[in-house]
């Protein structure tokens, strides 16, 4: 039987926009407006419109005018099994061939459309059927089921917090780069130590080393199990 990515109704694009849908949901628990998925992927409001109506067609989402879209449980698994894909594919490039973190994303869109089911079965087997991803970005299982856990952005702790940096946003090689620079790893216990007003850095203490990030930096670092 085919899956949906096999299904040759479901292209690349489409595969895209439910993968860009559900990413963008997750973020507010709330439909998706066609200019916030515009701006996600780079194109005009026209042909996110467009695309959005080929996305009902095939029963992947429901819109709403003036509220959004959000998916329906056929266009979730499609977002699912692509996400599958993609960070399974992060992985493997990280950690069998040894692709700087800042890299893997890039690569793994492209290839994300490329592979089987089957094929992805055998990489999450060779990493040893992981989790997560190199950002710490849960990996869904075969089964379309996914393990979000809670978080909060770095930005959002008070001086004196504390907790374990657990994922990042992989859109910004630079960050990344930054991070890797400065050895900030998914899974540091991370403290913020001071805040500059009006917008500044915050100070947070990694080991036993001070850095200075900034505002959007903080933001994009998701932290677990914050503790006063």
């Amino acid at each position: 039987m085919a899956t949906f990515s096999q299904a040759p109704e479901i292209s690349d694009a489409v595969q895209d926009y439910a993968k860009a849908i559900y990413s963008l949901y997750r973020r507010r628990e709330q439909p998706v407006s066609t200019s916030a998925l515009a701006e996600r992927l780079g194109v005009s409001a026209a042909s996110a419109s467009a695309m959005v109506k080929r996305l009902q067609q095939l029963s992947l989402a429901k819109h709403e005018p003036y509220h959004g879209v959000v998916l329906t449980p056929a266009g979730e698994r499609v977002a699912l099994e692509v996400i599958r894909h993609h960070r399974l594919l992060e992985l493997y490039l990280a950690e069998a061939l040894g692709m700087p973190w800042d890299q893997v994303h890039e690569e793994a869109e492209v290839l994300e459309h490329a592979i089987s089911p089957e094929l992805s079965a055998l990489i999450a087997e060779k990493l040893g059927n992981p989790t997560h991803d190199p950002h710490g970005d849960p990996i869904p299982t075969a089964d379309g089921e996914i393990d979000e856990l809670e978080t909060r952005a770095l930005s959002e702790l008070a001086d004196g917090d504390r907790g374990v940096f657990t994922r990042v946003s992989d859109s910004d090689p630079e960050m990344l780069r930054y991070l890797a620079q400065r050895g900030i790893a998914v899974g540091a216990e991370v403290e913020v130590a001071g805040r500059e007003p009006f917008g500044g850095p915050l100070t947070v203490r990694a080991g036993d080393r001070e850095h200075a990030l900034g505002d959007r930096l903080a933001q994009a670092m998701r932290v677990a199990g914050v503790a006063t």
